[in-house]
């Protein structure tokens, strides 16, 4: 016991000194009558449900004493607490456990509070036996004994909102236990103003809401899995031999070649299961859940509204509630527990070879946080194959570079191509062979291998979809969630707190007017105000996003017009290089800012819709969510894809913005390389800035934050310094879970990335896959270090998201069609390959793809300043499009060429997304959702179970028939007895009819 801890153990309920408790001291339970008068205005009963012995010792009470030392009831506390030998702490395992070192703390609920200055000091608990208490009570005489006790008014009054609260904690804490919670209280604590309630779910509250929540538990029966047989199972012993390495060293990780029957849990069937070890029975996880949902159920309706656990926090009754993690993660003699098991095989960056101990994360966080990293997991590794290909297709465009025959034509200086100025006045003539280096670059990704890797990413994602509905099903059966649809829907039906506040708001204003109190709920009229607002904002951020963009498009052009006025050649050359990375950059911030905000934005926008429960609630800020970061990521790629250097216009007769810009226009070699360069920056920026950075520096500084604050408030007593803080204390200081929505999301943003544009980025896989390994790790590190222990959620899918994800899947297919028809030039080569060549070769293409323009016909101010740059006199120069010659009757219209190219891009569009569909579907149609063996574990679960049932009603027949056996033969003994009988063999006579059959 800590040596600032005594015991009174036994103080029998008739002493003549009963308890008095005053709110103002939040906990002091230690006045004596003598003391009653002084702080009469704030006395309250002792509240047995805080007591931290069994129920069973009536005689018992737990009286926690404050501020002792002030008011000079021990003097020297060393003195007294010297004999005392066990450490509670250590008893109750520094917070795992209540005070008596037998209840475990299933869950926390913590509050401020606001002390008096006679109760600066921190809580002493005292416990002892009768004799102590009466020589101590001897000993050291309670001060104010039959006078005043000096305590300023101002002191004791408290504060009318912290009252308010109070109240309503002593409210829902009888509720709570009033449903059969076990609580106690610690005011006692490192952390100043800070108080804990502990609350602990006994056995049969564990057995009744695990029936009610129709929790599948394991039963006695075990039954044999099937196994593979002949070369398969050959093939499964070589493959585990060579993945044993990379399996992490946990049990739950093991094969199993059995597994127990599980059936929803019912007290009438307890004998079904085994109940040998009842403290194991029901994990931590599943007793956090217990507690939440009852938690979630119970209200105190004593205030203007009745609240739940939600309203309670969110009007700051309680500050947080959350249930514990197993212990410590780190240090020497730390007990080996679920937590730092996977602290060492899951979260730490040595392991990232590794599988991830899947059954594990299960099991300590649930089902739900499980399926997404089990997600992550199949979704890097299938990112595998694809960064594979990806590579393969780089190093062609690598190996064939030297032999494009339109690269070497453009880097040709003989064939002395000039081309027309990119800016009005300030720009001159130019040589197409200075932008060599951008057509060479622009075959590493602009080549016939990229139309084959589209092709292939698209039926790669839906292999994806095909394998990850597999896994699931296999989790489903191994987690026991098979036919859960029924209880997950009526557990997510429960109306969310803020819906109920709303509901009764409204039936109250209707009772102030009508004066009738119908059952109310909200209508479209209601949310209709809502509505509006996220149609409005939804379209504010979207026209919010279109107007940057275009923003960084003046940019450009304003950028790339002074540039041009440079002296030096060498910053004329480099223009277009550097207002592409400059712009870019400027792109990557901006959205970094934006995702922030739209997340804030579309949480506001759900909140004021109020959602009846928490399922709609979620998919609606999904979808916001998504929306808005959707359009925020890909709206500047999506420009440089399919809208720059489509409406530029032509030498004489240029499109301007403002009067005064003219629009840009693509490089010789076409917009892919620059839609390279626009799509790695912001994809590697986003992983490494705000998916990377941002989740290791944010929490960090939040904690140290916190530290700062909690330091600055921290008592300055030396020994309560170093006291060992309990659990609870430490779980306060970790961050609070937030949800899974912020790390579906920068994956699904990713998996856009990887699928939407694959055609321009053949390495987005590649880059996608070194991200995901570090974030696997890092998402890990934490949940398990930095986050609060979640309350662990039923699912059996990962919901929404699988929608989304089949979306952008069938988006991908259309956007790389028209990225390939219409971005690169690879319509445009066949065409001239099968159309206009005279050899059948490449030769004559980029002459081919170049119009000409008589520099006589430029508008007037719109000439360079100085024609004669490149030492000669300029006639005729050149640029891209297909459009009839000066010398043509119909000038600078628009060739046939261009409609030959054009009716062959639509062509290619339409074939190439039907193909792919079609090959898509078939893929999904010829691999079952269900594999084999897990569809016949269910049937033979389902087998099983009959013949458990049955076998159990034919003992019941068979016992029942041998008590009326045994009953038949008990009655034709008494009715062979002769009917004169004495007094004494009536009487024993009678108890053959005394006898019954209970079964």
């Amino acid at each position: 016991m800590d040596k600032d801890e005594i015991d009174l153990q036994r103080i029998p309920p008739e002493a003549p000194w009963g308890p008095h408790t005053d709110s103002a001291f939040h906990g002091v339970e230690f006045l004596p009558e003598d003391l009653g008068e002084a702080l009469n205005k704030t006395a309250m009963r002792v509240n047995e449900k805080y007591s931290s012995l069994p129920a069973e010792e009536k005689g018992i009470h737990i009286i926690n004493i404050r501020a002792i030392e002030d008011i000079g009831y021990i003097q020297r506390e060393s003195t007294l607490l010297n004999s005392l030998c066990q450490d509670p702490d250590a008893n109750c395992k520094h917070g795992l456990y209540f005070r008596d070192g037998k209840r475990k703390v299933d869950y926390i609920l913590v509050y401020h509070y606001k002390k008096s200055s006679v109760s600066k000091t921190l809580t002493r608990r005292i416990h002892h036996n009768d004799s102590s208490a009466r020589s101590i009570k001897q000993d050291h005489q309670l001060p104010g004994k039959g006078g005043h006790l000096d305590v300023g008014e101002s002191e004791l009054h408290m504060d009318y909102h912290e009252d308010d609260k109070r109240f309503r904690r002593e409210e829902y804490e009888g509720n709570l236990m009033e449903a059969g919670l076990e609580l106690e209280r610690d005011e006692d604590t490192k952390i100043h103003g800070v108080g804990f309630v502990k609350i602990h779910a006994p056995w049969n509250v564990l057995c009744r809401e695990a029936e009610f929540l129709k929790l599948k538990m394991p039963t006695k029966k075990v039954y044999q899995i099937n196994q593979a047989h002949g070369l398969l199972k050959k093939i499964n012993s070589v493959i585990q031999k060579i993945t044993d390495p990379i399996q992490p060293k946990v049990a739950e990780h093991k094969p199993e070649t059995v597994k127990r029957l599980s059936y929803p849990f019912s007290r009438e069937k307890q004998h079904l299961f085994d109940l040998s070890d009842k403290e194991s029975f029901f994990d931590s996880k599943t007793r956090s859940t217990i507690v939440y949902e009852i938690l979630k159920r119970t209200t105190c309706t004593k205030a203007k509204y009745s609240m739940g656990i939600t309203s309670l926090l969110a009007n700051g009754v309680y500050s947080a509630a959350y249930p514990l993690h197993d212990g410590d993660y780190e240090g020497e003699n730390v007990e080996l527990n679920d937590r730092k098991l996977l602290c060492e095989e899951w979260a730490s960056y040595g392991v990232f070879y590794k599988y991830q101990p899947i059954d594990l994360v299960r099991k300590y966080f649930g089902e739900k946080i499980g399926l997404y990293f089990a997600w992550l997991g199949v979704y890097t590794q299938m990112l595998i194959p694809a960064s594979i290909v990806g590579v393969i297709v780089f190093l062609y465009g690598c190996a064939t570079v030297d032999e494009n025959i339109p690269s070497m034509e453009m880097c040709d200086e003989r064939n002395n191509i000039t081309m027309c100025p990119l800016c009005d006045n300030t720009c001159s003539y130019w040589k197409m062979s200075s932008s060599c280096a951008t057509a060479r670059a622009s075959h590493l990704f602009d080549n016939p291998a990229t139309v084959f890797f589209s092709v292939f990413m698209a039926l790669w994602a839906a292999t994806f979809m095909e394998h990850w509905k597999r896994k699931q099903m296999r989790l489903n059966y191994r987690w026991d969630l098979t036919g859960f649809e029924e209880e997950e829907e009526a557990v997510k039906a429960h109306p969310r707190a803020e819906y109920e506040a709303k509901v009764l708001e409204k039936s109250l204003r209707k009772e102030y007017i009508h004066k009738k109190t119908d059952k109310e709920k909200l209508t479209w009229k209601d949310r209709f105000p809502a509505y509006f607002t996220n149609f409005v904002g939804i379209i504010f951020m979207i026209g919010l996003t279109f107007a940057i963009v275009f923003g960084v498009i003046i940019y450009r052009i304003s950028t790339a017009a002074a540039l041009a006025l440079s002296s030096t050649p060498s910053g004329r050359s480099s223009v277009r290089v550097t207002v592409t990375a400059t712009a870019v950059i400027i792109n990557l911030v901006v959205i970094i800012i934006l995702d922030e905000v739209y997340g804030c934005i579309a949480r506001w926008l759900t909140q004021i819709e109020v959602p009846k429960t928490d399922k709609s609630f979620e998919e609606r800020l999904i979808f916001k969510a998504f929306l808005l970061k959707f359009v925020n990521a890909y709206t500047p790629i999506f420009y440089v894809a399919f809208f720059k250097g489509r409406f530029v216009g032509r030498p004489g007769d240029y499109v301007y913005i403002f009067h005064s810009f003219r629009m840009e226009e693509c490089a010789p070699g076409g917009c892919l390389m620059e839609l390279c360069i626009q799509l790695s920056i912001i994809m590697l920026g986003k992983q490494l800035i705000q998916n990377n950075l941002f989740e290791i520096g944010i929490p960090k500084m939040k904690k140290l934050i916190r530290y700062i604050k909690l330091k600055r408030r921290r008592s300055l007593d030396h020994e309560e310094h170093l006291k060992k803080k309990q659990r609870y204390e430490v779980d306060y200081n970790l961050e609070p879970f937030a949800g899974l929505t912020p790390e579906y999301m920068e994956m699904i943003i990713q998996f856009g990335f990887v699928t939407l544009f694959v055609a321009s980025f053949p390495l987005a896989p590649l880059f996608a896959l070194l991200n995901n390994i570090i974030e696997i790790r890092l998402d890990a590190k934490k949940f398990v270090t930095e986050l609060r222990r979640p309350v662990a959620v039923r699912a059996k899918d990962i919901g929404i998201w699988y929608n989304i994800l089949r979306g952008v899947g069938k988006l991908a297919v259309i956007i790389n069609a028209f990225v390939i028809s219409f971005t690169s030039d690879f319509i445009p080569r066949l065409v001239y390959l099968y159309m206009y060549s005279e050899n059948g070769t490449m030769h004559g293409f980029v002459n081919h793809t170049l119009s000409s323009f008589n520099v006589s016909d430029f508008q007037g101010g719109t000439a360079p300043n100085e024609p004669m740059e490149l030492g000669y006199v300029v006639q005729i120069c050149r640029y891209k499009d297909y459009r009839e010659p000066p010398w043509s009757e119909n000038k600078y219209e628009i060739s046939k060429d261009f409609w030959a190219v054009l009716a062959a891009r639509l062509a290619f569009v339409i074939v190439f997304q039907n193909l792919v569909m079609f090959m898509s579907d078939f893929v999904d149609w010829i691999i079952p959702d269900i594999p084999k063996d897990i569809s016949q574990q269910i049937h033979k679960e389902k087998v099983l179970m009959v013949e458990v049932f049955m076998k159990e009603e034919q003992g019941k027949l068979q016992m029942l028939e041998t008590w009326k056996d045994k009953d038949m033969k008990k009655g034709e003994n008494c009715n062979n007895h002769s009917p004169k009988l004495s007094r004494s063999q009536s009487g024993s006579m009678s108890s053959c009819h005394s006898y019954h059959i209970d079964v």
